[in-house]
């Protein structure tokens, strides 16, 4: 089945199918109405996906295009606890679809018939939502009383998008079904430092899949004969140029794995440090000499076989990590996720709920457009994204099939496309040729090259 086809059966099922069995489940629909559940869903998520900060008055304005006319205070009225449970529980189907564009060829990613990463986000709530949503406290200015913490998983070859997965604001990261879950024999997995669990890395390798990780401080890595490798001193010994040796992982799994050292420019060893002593002067703390001479250089632990990835190709691969981080800012960048435009806690719900499931429909979108980690941009494609809505709107409405409003979408989708950069390679650069120099953020190197021009005038 093509990418399209499966969108379209996936619009279907969860705006279509799963708002009206949701519907008489949840209470929200009671007797029969102008406004049915699956109206009343596509309005709040196509309203939202297109303007983030609607208002009624423009919601009421979607509703016409779906074929429903009502007020915007009969929209409004509309919002209370059976809305929620509607558009949780539609947001809960659309999450088991299972979208995936053909992979990409690119050779790097190729090597791995998934390449997963997964991180999460978290999203402040009113106060009044506690009880259902606890949140964990914070340095927010926001209160935090209530959050929702959303787990993802992408997968960057075929662009699958698991979760996302809702959790209280105070649940750990090491906790939830995707985390536990392996990817398929052969994938790779790229996680941060708050996945890092010495016995899940055992289970993984265990179950057959891949894995590139930074290291957790503390974590014991030693060479088989018994050696300490992370000590300043034993890496000026092996690490002024890119090396790697073979390591144990934890003082009880003694995992077998590579330690991949790569050294920093002196202006990222030097953010480095002033980011950690940052963050400790705010928990009351001294970061250690040690901790702070590991700045020199970047390490990664991995089990995929040297002839099978390199040290500058594993550089390469856990830059594109960030690519989740960039996702993450899209939703609540252009879609405004973790703002909200109402005042009572249930129309927040609905307003997150409906939110989320605009995002999700999004992607799909994407996916259908020939997406590809290396080449697309996810801000151009959501900015083009949204004048093809009202297409959609008329394929729920009737007026034409859902894949042919599918197939118009992608069209526009398509273009949304980065271009080369010479001085700073784009990660589509930088997968297609591993050997370019790794570019590091420019405000690491202007803020060094100014403090050395300060010295040097001194």
């Amino acid at each position: 089945m093509d990418t399209v086809a499966q969108v379209s059966l996936a619009l279907t099922e969860a705006l279509v199918t799963a708002a009206e069995r949701a519907g008489w489940a949840s209470g929200f629909v009671r007797r029969a109405s102008k406004l049915t559940a699956a109206a009343f869903v596509q309005i709040l998520v196509v309203g939202y996906l297109r303007e983030p900060r609607a208002s009624w008055s423009q919601l009421a304005c979607t509703a016409a295009e779906v074929g429903v006319a009502i007020t915007p205070q009969g929209l409004y009225a509309r919002l209370g606890e059976p809305a929620a449970h509607l558009l949780r529980a539609v947001l809960t189907a659309a999450t088991q679809q299972v979208i995936a564009a053909v992979p990409n060829a690119v050779p790097l990613l190729a090597r791995f018939p998934a390449v997963l990463v997964q991180d999460s986000t978290t999203l402040a709530l009113p106060d009044a939502l506690a009880a259902a949503w606890a949140g964990c406290g914070g340095r927010t200015a926001q209160g935090t009383a209530a959050a929702l913490k959303l787990q993802v998983r992408l997968d960057l070859r075929s662009g699958r998008l698991e979760g996302p997965e809702l959790q209280t604001g105070r649940t750990s990261d090491q906790v939830g079904t995707l985390i536990d879950t392996p990817g398929p024999v052969g994938a790779l997995h790229l996680n941060d430092l708050g996945y890092f669990q010495v016995a899940r890395l055992a289970a993984w390798q265990a179950a057959g899949v891949y894995w590139l990780t930074r290291i957790k401080l503390g974590t014991q890595v030693r060479t088989p004969r018994g050696e300490e490798v992370l000590t300043p001193t034993w890496l000026r010994r092996h690490g002024a140029t890119a090396c790697e040796t073979a390591v144990e992982v934890g003082r009880e799994h003694h995992v077998p794995a590579r330690l991949l050292v790569l050294p920093v420019p002196p202006a990222v060893a030097q953010e480095r440090r002033r980011q950690w002593r940052a963050e400790a002067r705010r928990e009351g703390q001294t970061p250690s000499a040690a901790r702070l001479a590991l700045a020199d250089w970047t390490l990664w632990l991995t089990n995929v076989p040297p002839e099978q990835l390199n040290v500058e190709e594993a550089g390469v691969l856990a830059r594109v990590r960030w690519q989740i981080e960039l996702l993450f800012k899209l939703w609540k960048r252009d879609h405004r996720l973790a703002r909200w435009h109402n005042t009572e806690p249930t129309a927040v719900l609905c307003e997150v709920y409906a939110k989320l499931l605009g995002v999700l429909v999004q992607h799909w979108l994407l996916l259908a457009s020939g997406w590809t980690v290396t080449a697309h941009s996810w801000g151009r494609a959501a900015t083009a994204l949204r004048g093809a809505l009202g297409v959609l709107l008329g394929a729920f409405r009737g007026c034409w099939p859902v894949p042919l409003a599918v197939e118009q979408a992608r069209v526009g989708l398509a273009g949304c496309r980065i271009s080369a950069r010479r001085r700073y390679p784009s990660t589509g650069q930088l997968l297609a040729d591993p050997s370019l120099p790794l570019p590091f953020r420019r405000r690491y190197i202007s803020r060094y090259a100014r403090k050395a021009a300060r010295l040097d005038k001194s």
